[in-house]
């Protein structure tokens, strides 16, 4: 080979390299299997296990859980060689590439940063951090040790997403003007950590809407929010009554750019005859006004039906997508140690996880000062092309 030739297929593989990380690291999994660790094996636990243990992809060597009861459990439910009761024991037993983080929210940053910084890629759940500053330290952190790190929620992976960001991109709506998504239940029972300094409505609910709406709409450049406690005692599983210390009630507009604005509306106070599972929901939960047309997404965007699409004044909507396909809210662990094994990356990014954290954290500030709040995150977009 010709020196020039060989130096331009050099230059060229170098840069493929820098474009694309994970290839080298997928390099060395020549099994094809990702060997796991789950942290947290409270009730996500639940559906995360049955989903990841069935994927090709990925081999679940241990359970970790400050209660051993729940670890053990989860180890016999799914055969899973090994448990622990502490994340130092976790990180010192059997040898994992990544860890699924699903712990109580106000655990996230601590423990992601403990894993990242024992060499491991990790998949949090929402929210990957409890403050911005928290999550962006955590990715600067995860950069310089050569890691990945994602954070939850998914709803960016499903088809009816990418139908909808790809008929605004399209242009099919015309000029697009506003959106409103909302999510809310009762309130879950089953711990005190939702009610907590820390947990709340917005990081629980609203932030599958937020991530939705950013990912459709783009990044928001500001946001004004009223945030509210309507409930102000709870009576939980695993600390009986308790004060809530959070937001259990919020109202979030974000300012898109180009005119565009939207409203997210989440809360722990909402009768839902679908309970909080959600199981037959069919209405709309989100909307999409343009100037030609108008999209809404039948379901939630975590367990979503179909998109309804009127571009005519004469013809009912038309239904697309009316079938999730193979999309769950709970594969995003799955789907990344997939990109992880194939040298890919994954629609999902942290990016904008961490732009979701920030709009919360503004929302917040917002409500209590009454003030508009500018945001300084962004994230690749569009995210589907």
């Amino acid at each position: 080979m010709h020196r020039s030739t060989f130096l331009q297929q050099s230059a060229l593989l170098a840069a493929g390299a820098l474009m694309n990380p994970l290839q080298s690291w997928a390099s060395e999994k020549p099994d094809g299997k990702i060997r796991v660790a789950v942290i947290g094996c409270g009730s996500v636990s639940g559906m995360y296990l049955p989903h990841l243990t069935k994927s090709p992809f990925v081999e679940v060597v241990s359970v970790c859980d400050i209660v051993p009861d729940r670890a053990a459990s989860r180890a016999a439910e799914f055969k899973v060689a090994n448990r622990y009761t502490d994340i130092t024991q976790l990180l010192a037993g059997e040898p994992f590439d990544l860890l699924i983080n699903l712990t109580d929210m106000q655990e996230h940053g601590r423990l992601n940063k403990i894993a990242l910084n024992s060499g491991k890629h990790v998949w949090s759940e929402k929210p990957l951090a409890n403050s911005y500053k928290e999550g962006k330290a955590l990715l600067d952190f995860a950069k310089t040790k050569k890691l990945r790190l994602w954070g939850a929620p998914a709803v960016v992976n499903s088809p009816q997403f990418a139908f909808m960001a790809k008929s605004i991109l399209d242009g099919k709506l015309g000029k697009v003007a506003a959106a409103h998504a909302h999510y809310g239940h009762t309130g879950p029972t089953w711990s005190a950590f939702f009610y907590e300094k820390g947990g709340g409505s917005l990081p629980d609910l609203g932030v599958y809407n937020l991530a939705t709406l950013t990912g459709l709409l783009g990044p928001a450049l500001s946001v004004v929010a009223m945030t509210s406690t309507v409930t102000k005692e709870r009576t939980v599983d695993n600390k009986g009554k308790i004060k809530v210390e959070a937001e259990d009630n919020a109202m979030v507009l974000m300012d898109h750019g180009n005119g565009i604005i939207s409203h997210v509306q989440c809360g722990f106070n909402y009768f839902d005859p679908y309970g909080h599972e959600g199981k037959g929901q069919d209405h709309p939960t989100i909307t999409i006004w343009g100037s030609h047309g108008n999209m809404a997404l039948a379901g939630y965007d975590w367990a979503p039906y179909g998109v309804d699409l009127a571009v005519s004044w004469t013809e009912k909507p038309v239904r697309y997508e009316p079938d999730p396909k193979n999309y769950v809210w709970q594969q995003g662990a799955s789907v990344v140690a997939e990109n992880l094994v194939k040298g890919t990356e994954p629609r999902i990014n942290v990016e904008h996880a961490l732009h979701v954290l920030e709009i919360i954290e503004a929302a917040r500030t917002s409500g209590q000062t009454g003030q508009r709040v500018k945001l300084s995150s962004s994230f690749p977009y569009p995210m589907v092309k």
